[in-house]
């Protein structure tokens, strides 16, 4: 596709060239699709949108509900803002600063770590830098179509103008390369949705982004070392509230940098030179079905993203060898040959001894340990290592959920004993070249008697946006079910009303989150 030398609104998408300004670009076309001037998303995108919300909403409350450390903390800041025109967090009516609330309900949505991904890859383009990132930015949406007394269809609209701004920003700029955190592209993103959702002008918009990439740039300290902390999770929430709160001061009247993409001294501009333009040009969809949302992946469990080529490859080889778990102990070594950056993240020697959940779901070993010992112990409570009849039986049977990294789980003996088992191998150009297409892993399982299963390479697992074989539905139906039941009693209903947020009036929309959450004591 060439790129217009200007700014360039075509049948199905929205071109700003490197040589505009585009966060002023970013602004327009966030009004434009929000006013529905442009814009005619397919039903496959907002069947999508809807799958990764539901989804996203069922991590956080079941998070409340376990009284996880944040997002309780987070909750308990913002009861201390009530605001008559804000908005309310997840299991209430009462109303609070919006981006209280928004801080709140993100930060719980991605404390499991356990909602979407992307990978920032649009080979069609020729846009792979492959920068992270995750659905952590739809309370934004919520609370804006809340605050404007819109209905559900708008809320919904909203979500995925976030998700196409984060995620077409992920394909044109790695921060994680020069050590910023990925939630940069969503905290631009949410900017720019709230407020258009707001009824901010481009010039505002503009503003507001403006200040949050020169006064709220996250490094990636957040997630370094061997025991994280919170900031590892509340990172996107932090950043999607300064981000909302530059674009209430914007939107007062507040002038804050202006073209930040061109700005010398922004951090874009600092870490890639230019002659003057941004860095990359930028290609928005804003109609038919390829929006960034349908190119990023769901995680079927509680599990770092870069490890769901490896749990295929478990999940696979005891379906096709239910003898290795006849005899368990006689499993000798497991040995992963990954890409980077999945070696040098979750395959990181530092991991290999975690002591918080924090840590431990970013441990390759951890990870595959526990599901392999799940499926040990449940071969033995069964007597039949038969654990269901395909892969999709085998995802829904073993499915790694909250209390698999709870304290007690994360020093269990067995999962432990199998951890001293697993060895790691980069698997060079030949699998680094294949990511972000695909997740490239292999796994081998070596017995005593040195019989070797090999699970090949897989590159598109279960729950990635190219895989065309799981029951993607069924399966999230059970992690759905898994996380309702930890947030209350009788989940279905809750469950049902965000499967169908996009029929909601605008008096729907306002009680979305009237409902109880569960408190089911301190997660441990």
């Amino acid at each position: 596709m060439a790129i217009p030398t200007d700014a360039a609104v075509l049948k199905n998408q929205t071109v700003l060239p490197r040589n505009t300004n585009q966060a002023l670009g970013i602004g327009q076309f966030a009004i434009d699709f929000m006013s529905g001037k442009i814009g005619s998303p397919d039903a496959s995108v907002l069947e999508r949108t809807t799958m990764f919300h539901t989804d996203s909403v069922l991590c956080g409350i079941s998070a409340v509900a376990l009284n996880t450390n944040a997002p309780i903390i987070l909750r308990a800041e913002a009861a201390e803002y009530p605001n008559a025109k804000g908005v309310p967090v997840f299991g209430s009516t009462a109303k609070v600063a919006a981006e209280k609330a928004i801080v709140a309900n993100s930060n719980a949505v991605r404390e499991w770590d356990s909602n979407g991904t992307n990978f920032g890859f649009n080979p069609q383009l020729g846009h792979t830098a492959g920068e992270f990132g995750h659905n952590d930015f739809y309370p934004v949406a919520v609370a804006a179509a809340q605050q404007q007394g819109r209905d559900g269809a708008y809320a919904l609209r909203g979500m995925i103008c976030i998700d196409e701004i984060r995620g077409r920003l992920a394909e044109v700029f790695s921060l994680k390369t020069y050590k910023i955190d990925h939630v940069v592209h969503g905290a631009i993103a949410s900017a720019a949705t709230y407020g258009a959702m707001m009824g901010a002008t481009a010039e505002q918009i503009e503003s507001a982004i403006g200040m949050t990439v020169a006064h709220y740039i996250p490094w990636r300290a957040i997630r370094a070392g061997k025991q994280l902390s919170d900031s590892k999770g509340a990172s996107a929430a932090i950043s999607t509230e300064v981000a909302v709160l530059s674009m209430m001061r914007s939107m007062r009247g507040f002038l804050g940098p202006r073209d930040i993409f061109r700005n010398p001294e922004s951090m874009f501009r600092q870490f890639e030179k230019t002659n003057g333009d941004s860095p990359f040009d930028l290609v928005l969809s804003h109609s038919g079905s390829d929006f960034a949302v349908m190119g990023m992946h769901f995680k079927l469990g509680l599990y770092e993203h870069q490890s769901a080529g490896a749990l295929q490859g478990v999940l696979t080889l005891i379906r096709e060898n239910p003898q290795i778990l006849e005899k368990p102990d006689a499993i000798k070594s497991i040995n992963i040959v990954a890409y980077e950056p999945a070696f040098g993240i979750i395959g990181d020697p530092a991991k290999r001894d975690p002591k918080t959940r924090q840590s431990a779901d970013h441990s390759m070993v951890y990870i595959v340990g526990t599901l392999l010992r799940k499926a040990i112990e449940l071969a033995e409570s069964t007597k039949s290592t038969k654990l269901g009849h395909c892969d999709n039986c085998y995802w829904k049977n073993l499915m790694l959920v909250p209390h698999d990294y709870a304290p007690d789980a994360i020093y269990n003996k067995k999962t432990r004993a199998l951890m001293e088992k697993f060895s790691f191998t980069h698997g060079g150009p030949e699998y680094d070249r294949r990511y972000p297409d695909g997740i490239p892993t292999s796994l081998v399982i070596e017995m005593a008697d040195g019989k070797k299963y090999d699970s090949g390479l897989v590159m598109y697992p279960a729950g990635h946006a190219r895989n065309t074989t799981a029951d993607l539905k069924g399966i999230l139906t059970k992690k759905a079910e898994n996380l309702g039941q930890l947030a209350s009693d009788n989940a279905q209903p809750i469950i049902d009303r965000f499967n169908k947020i996009a029929s909601l009036s605008a008096a729907e929309l306002a009680s979305l989150y009237d409902f109880q959450i569960a408190n089911r004591g301190k997660y441990e």
